[in-house]
Order: C-alpha cells, then sequence, then structure tokens
C-alpha cells in the first residue's frame, strides 16, 4: 500500500463537455471536407461569399489607389512641365537660329548688290562695314571700322548699291566719319538726270530737299536727280534721289522740292568707299535722246532741246525756260494756284 494516498479523481463535468464539444467540431470537420470533396458544393459557397465581399475590398483598396493616382498625376505634371520648359528653350534657339540666317542672308544680298555695282560700273572702291550710328537726331553720321591705315581720306565719297550716301569728314587710324546727305549741314551740287538742269540739295535730317528752285525750272516728281560733279567733291553721275513732292515756299516765288534718297541711309551694315572716278558711267534708267556730257559721266537730255541749241548749255537753259515743252508736262506754275 502506498504511503500516501489522496482522494479518488473526478472528472469535472466541464471538462467533458469541452471535450465532447471538440470531437462533435471535428466530426463535423470531417463530415464537411468530405461532402465538400464529393460534392463541391463548398466551393459555390466560397465564390457566393468572395461576390458579397468585393465592395468591402474594394472600399477597403480606395485609399491606396488614390493615393497611387495623386502621385502619379505629380509625376505627370511635373514631366509634362519639365518638357514644355525643354521644347520652349528649344523653340527660342530655333527661333534665334533662323534670325541670324536670315540676317546673314540679308548681309549675304547687301554685299552681292554692292559688289555687282562696283563690278557693272567699274569702280574703284573700298569695302567698310559700319560700326556705330549718331544718335543725335539733329545729325546723320555714321562711324565705318576703316581709317586712314586703311587707306581712308578725308573727302572721300560714300556710296552703296542704290547710290551717293555721303563723304569722308573725320578719319583715325583705324576709324572714320560718314557725314550723310540727310545731314543739315551737307549740300550736294546736282542735276536733273532728264534735262541736265543744275541744282544744289541739302540735307533736312530726315529727308534730302532742292531749296529756291525758279518757278520756271523744268522740274517736275518723279525726275531723278544725280551728282553734277562740279565742286570736284563728288563725281558726276551717281543717283542722289527722286522727286517725289514740289510745293512753293512761303514767298510764293521759288519751289521746294522733296526728294526721296537713292541710297539707302538708315539700312545695310556696310557701304563702298569710293577711290577714284568711276571707269563706266552711272546712267540714269530715265534718259533718253542724246546725252549730255557732264564731268565724267553723262545724262539724258531731250532730243528736241539738242535740235535747238545744239549745246548742253543751251539745251539746260531752253528746257527750263520752256516749261509747256510736250516733254515737261503742265507748267510749273500751276502749283501756285
Amino acid at each position: 500500500m502506498p504511503s500516501y494516498a489522496g482522494p479518488p479523481v473526478t472528472a469535472r463535468p466541464g471538462e467533458v463537455a469541452s471535450a465532447l464539444r471538440l470531437l462533435g467540431y471535428l466530426a463535423l470537420a470531417i463530415a464537411l471536407v468530405i461532402s465538400d470533396h464529393r460534392g463541391g458544393w463548398l466551393s459555390q459557397v466560397r465564390v457566393h461569399a468572395n461576390l458579397a465581399t468585393q465592395p468591402l475590398w474594394w472600399l477597403a483598396g480606395l485609399p491606396g489607389r488614390l493615393g497611387a493616382r495623386v502621385q502619379d498625376d505629380a509625376g505627370t505634371r511635373v514631366q509634362l512641365t519639365s518638357e514644355n520648359r525643354n521644347l520652349r528653350n528649344e523653340l527660342l534657339i530655333a527661333n534665334a537660329r533662323v534670325a541670324r540666317l536670315q540676317t546673314a542672308a540679308a548681309d549675304n544680298a547687301q554685299l552681292r548688290a554692292l559688289l555687282g555695282v562696283a563690278e557693272s560700273r567699274g569702280l574703284d572702291v573700298q569695302l567698310a562695314p559700319i560700326l556705330n550710328i549718331d544718335l543725335d537726331p539733329t545729325r546723320q553720321r555714321l562711324v565705318l571700322d576703316a581709317g586712314t591705315g586703311d587707306g581712308v581720306r578725308l573727302g572721300q565719297a560714300v556710296i552703296d548699291a542704290g547710290g551717293l550716301m555721303g563723304q569722308i569728314i573725320q578719319a583715325t587710324p583705324s576709324h572714320s566719319t560718314v557725314l550723310l546727305l540727310t545731314d543739315p549741314d551737307h549740300a550736294v551740287p546736282v542735276v536733273v538726270a532728264r534735262n541736265g538742269v543744275r541744282l544744289i540739295v541739302y540735307g533736312r535730317g530726315d529727308h534730302l530737299e532742292l531749296s529756291d528752285v525758279p518757278l520756271n525750272t523744268d522740274v517736275k516728281q518723279g525726275d531723278l536727280i544725280l551728282t553734277s560733279g562740279l565742286g570736284g567733291r563728288f563725281p558726276a553721275g551717281f543717283p542722289v534721289g527722286t522727286v517725289t513732292r514740289l510745293r512753293p515756299d512761303d514767298s510764293r516765288a521759288f519751289l521746294v522740292g522733296q526728294l526721296e534718297p537713292s541710297a539707302r541711309l538708315d539700312r545695310g551694315r556696310d557701304v563702298l568707299l569710293l577711290r577714284s572716278a568711276p571707269r563706266k558711267a552711272w546712267t540714269a534708267p530715265q534718259a533718253t535722246g542724246s546725252e549730255v556730257a557732264l564731268g565724267a559721266s553723262t545724262v539724258g537730255t531731250p532730243a528736241s532741246a539738242t535740235e535747238q541749241t545744239g549745246g548742253p548749255e543751251a539745251s539746260g537753259n531752253d528746257a527750263a525756260a520752256s516749261p509747256t515743252d510736250a516733254n515737261a508736262g503742265p507748267p510749273v506754275r500751276e502749283l501756285l494756284r
């Protein structure tokens, strides 16, 4: 017999009930597994349960989807902004290149025109680039990147493809200053290409002007005005301008004519410096009939005037005294009416 013997152990009612429930659950699980394996009805239950829980899953994943979309939209916006900035920069660069090419094309065209004039007219010229302009509105002057070290001299005539521009009034070893025709301090002896009438053109700042023209002078709108060669400053025969307007002055005793300069005084980047008198005359397009010699060049004069007078001086005077001639148009006195 043991040295110690306690009271007999008896099972508690609660433990027996738990054990019975566990056995029941096991039996139910085994039954469900067997029935699902044979009939597959539990899979259908799971499908219907998944369909019933889909809205819950959608709601549960909504915050994550919204966050990801906001992040993607923000990244796309930043990328588009960067691409837009790059495209704008490329457009600016392309526009700058196009503007540079256009400028180069314009310069090339001007140089071709200058060289074409020099070659076709047999001119002994020197090409000089324009360095600066005088910003004073009362002065019409240019600064050239050529000086006495390049052969520039005072009084040298300056031309372009259109005609006379001015003359050199100041020269240093590296630079020189051009007094343009439109400067108020400038005056040029000229002739009318149509009939050889001698006049003087004055600069008026923004245009050229014929002042103190007698009323009986044969001058009309559209006449081409050329240098006369008088005074020896400018060679004869270079275009100065075209008469665009005639009006009586304040005293109504003389006419005042306004000219459009033949040269492009406000454009271009290069000019031609005339080294010597041209070997070939710069003939005016309006010249018809016989020709009257004017210094180193020739200009046209009406044939009727030459036949009546037999000489260049007489023909010019007869043309000026005959405003009713068929080639002269209406009398200039009609401007006073």
